[in-house]
């Protein structure tokens, strides 16, 4: 069984860690025992645990997880040369990777924190001798793809990185909109997650635009809704949110 090293013991790492526990063994670096500890113990199986002071990354898949702009400070405390650098740092480039980390090849790698549960939508670009190999690593953890262009992994962050967070925004909201017209909020919570359960299949095979077509009826509910919507410029904000995440991706 593989061994994949992650750099940083934070929540991407774990999310990670936990998609590919089953099928790799897990190495986990970071700054602090106790916490490298607790990281072993909510992933519930034995883990090699080291601190990065001086850690070797000779010959060995590393997943860095750190903070973008703790890059050059996590770097100078490595040693060797790595086979290959996973990282899943936002808007950090190829280049600025390579500038800092001695590895034999780099890939980026943007998941979400849907990795813990297997449904993570990872987005990859980088040494195509690595891709295939790529693919499958973080196959392990959902569905995957593999774009042509740093820009198009940036714009990959707006949408499916930051997506989770932007989706929970409406899934509070619409809950928040039950419980003000009346419903209990135990009953909007099961309500919402189970509209977004069936949703999640059904936009698997079926555009956007015919899923909304087929629910909204000529002077009904769904029309009477979707027109605050629109009123309240989601459509336009949805937009900006993807723009404002890439800008900030790029700038990182």
């Amino acid at each position: 069984m593989k061994t994949i090293t992650f750099i940083g013991n934070g929540n991407m790492a774990f999310s990670i860690a936990e998609g590919l526990k089953e099928n790799y063994k897990i190495e986990v670096v970071g700054r602090d025992s106790k916490k490298l500890d607790a990281f072993e113990q909510k992933l519930g199986l034995h883990v090699k645990k080291s601190l990065l002071n001086n850690f070797s990354i000779d010959k060995k898949s590393i997943v860095l997880c750190v903070k973008p702009a703790n890059v050059e400070e996590v770097s100078a405390k490595l040693q060797g040369n790595a086979q290959v650098l996973y990282s899943v740092l936002a808007g950090t480039s190829i280049e600025k990777l390579k500038s800092n980390f001695n590895a034999s090849a780099v890939v980026r790698a943007m998941p979400n924190l849907a990795a813990s549960v297997g449904k993570s939508m990872t987005t990859l670009t980088g040494d195509i001798a690595y891709k295939e190999e790529a693919l499958a690593l973080f196959s392990s953890i959902g569905t995957i793809r593999w774009l042509g262009s740093e820009k198009e992994i940036n714009i990959a962050t707006a949408l499916a990185g930051s997506g989770p967070a932007y989706l929970a925004l409406i899934a509070e909201a619409f809950t928040d909109g039950a419980v003000k017209q009346g419903l209990k909020r135990e009953d909007a919570m099961a309500i919402m997650r189970g509209l977004f359960n069936g949703f999640g299949t059904l936009i698997q095979e079926i555009h956007p635009a015919l899923l909304k077509d087929g629910v909204m009826s000529p002077g009904g509910t769904t029309a009477a809704g979707y027109s605050a919507l629109e009123q309240g410029n989601v459509r336009s904000a949805c937009i900006e949110a993807i723009e404002k995440a890439y800008k900030k991706a790029v700038e990182l």
